[in-house]
């Protein structure tokens, strides 16, 4: 077992869920319910803020447990173009008319990650990064555009749509790393973890 303890992801998302699973890290799930509501901001700026929201409300939830020796994740994933920030869509209409914008364009997805460490016998550390990665897309018909939305697939997922499922068939390049379109560049957080937790390894699965 790590020097840090318990390893806690702050957040029910199965994409994060499957990607920290696929590199093998063993933790549990304890989702945020931190407000989430933020004023207009840089994209990098948003998904940090957010991110420290979201693992300052476990660690406060673990402190009154008096639990001693963690490790949260804290992440929130957001899409930009020209300057506008996208979440997740609000409703059909809001998923046609993000992807109407995206279709045919070049847009950037930024993930902002805190990890809130706790080491037994020490004071709690923060450390809070972000990931950006460029997405080229093929131009949607509105026909397309409106079928992929009656999928559902859309509905929770930043930017309406999911590179990883239908959506894969009109997107045409990625410049940067996948998995943090996905929702959690787990290569980025791994080395991070190794960095912020130097001598000691983490749990991993066999």
């Amino acid at each position: 077992m790590n020097k840090t303890g318990r390893v806690i992801l702050a957040s029910a998302s199965p994409r994060r869920k499957e990607l920290l699973e696929q590199i093998g890290v063993v933790y549990e799930v304890m989702p945020s319910g931190a407000d989430e509501n933020i004023g207009k901001k840089p994209p990098e700026e948003m998904v940090c803020e957010l991110s420290i929201r979201k693992a300052s409300d476990i660690h406060a939830r673990l402190e009154k447990e008096k639990e001693d020796g963690y490790t949260v994740i804290g992440a929130d994933t957001v899409v930009s173009f020209r300057g506008m920030v996208m979440g997740k869509p609000e409703d059909e209409g809001d998923a046609k008319r993000m992807l109407g914008i995206l279709q045919g364009n070049v847009h950037q997805v930024y993930t902002g990650v805190t990890l809130c460490m706790k080491e037994r016998g020490k004071p709690v550390r923060f450390h809070t990064f972000y990931e950006k990665t460029d997405v080229s897309m093929y131009p949607m018909s509105e026909e397309e555009i409106r079928d992929y939305v009656a999928t559902g697939e859309p509905m929770d997922k930043a930017g309406a749509y999911a590179v990883q499922g239908r959506c894969a068939a009109y997107i045409k390049g990625i410049c940067g790393d996948y998995n943090n379109v996905v929702g959690l560049p787990v290569g980025r957080l791994w080395q991070e973890l190794r960095l912020e937790n130097r001598g000691c390894t983490l749990e991993m699965k066999g």
